[in-house]
């Protein structure tokens, strides 16, 4: 695990605690694509990853009730919910990484604490626990409308003020990103999102949506790509089935926006992909070679 990230939990923009000393993530054996890792379907260990989802399941049932009760009380100020959301955040998502127990490695953790847009690719489950952990404090994220009926943590979603758009109305949606953009330069906020919109169902890179461009133009806040590896493999779409895959957080340098324009949006977009397909493993870049 690179240290300078976890200290930095307890200073700065992180909350005023770390985590490490409590809940102390196993880190990769090795390098490379894979880490080691070999897939094990014996009933023992099928047995086990039940057990971590249930516990997962419980411990985030926990930490949201409580929360949730803090925030009621903290109704009169939206703009102080979001901040205490994102305690929230770093709370049960690293008790839920502790949980499931993958090794996790972050490389680049001098970008992370910064005012930015940051951007994740999105292949599991696993990807919103690790969001719910590293975004500093002060970060609003933006979710589908629907994200209110997820039983207890859609209810706090709303509590902490965090941004929903319609997609099934593009003009409401590109209204909705215009309010986004005004609520995090006027709060002093930062911004992550997931630029696929959606989460991949086989782990490869989906084409990013132009949401996160639009809010950059309006706020020219500089972008930090997050690319995510394996956890594709760690927990897979669609299945309720835990693997021991070693997980990578990377961070790539901040990109400035200040000259960027308007009729330029879908080179930045190409500009932005390409940047992650180049720092993906084989088995999550595109199958095709045009990512635009």
């Amino acid at each position: 695990m690179d240290r300078p990230l976890l200290s930095s939990l307890s200073k700065g923009r992180r909350p005023g605690i770390c985590l490490d000393g409590v809940f102390r993530l196993p880190e990769p054996e090795e390098e490379g694509d894979g880490g080691g890792f070999v897939d094990d379907d014996r009933w023992g260990t099928v047995a086990v990853s039940a057990f971590r989802i249930l516990a997962c399941f419980l411990a985030m049932m926990a930490t949201t009730l409580a929360w949730a009760v803090v925030m009621l009380f903290m109704l009169p100020w939206p703009y102080e919910r979001i901040r205490q959301g994102n305690l929230y955040g770093h709370v049960t998502g690293r008790l839920m990484l502790w949980i499931l127990g993958n090794p996790i490695k972050i490389e680049g953790s001098e970008f992370s604490d910064t005012r930015a847009i940051f951007i994740c690719n999105h292949a599991s489950p696993i990807d919103i626990f690790l969001v719910m952990w590293l975004s500093p404090i002060g970060t609003v994220s933006i979710a589908k409308k629907e994200i209110i009926w997820y039983p207890l943590f859609g209810q706090l979603y709303v509590l902490a003020n965090h941004l929903r758009i319609d997609r099934s109305n593009p003009a409401a949606a590109i209204e909705s990103l215009k309010e986004a953009a005004h609520a995090i330069m006027d709060n002093n906020l930062s911004l992550i999102i997931f630029p696929e919109g959606t989460r991949s169902r086989s782990g490869r890179l989906l084409p990013f949506k132009k949401g996160f461009i639009r809010i950059a133009l309006q706020t020219r806040l500089p972008i930090v790509p997050m690319i995510l590896t394996g956890t594709h493999s760690a927990w897979r779409k669609g299945t309720l089935r835990v693997r021991p895959a070693p997980i990578t957080v990377r961070y790539l340098p901040p990109m400035e926006t200040n000259d960027w324009k308007a009729e330029n949006i879908n080179e930045y977009i190409e500009l932005i992909q390409a940047l992650y397909v180049k720092h993906l493993p084989d088995c999550q870049k595109p199958l095709t070679p045009d990512v635009s």
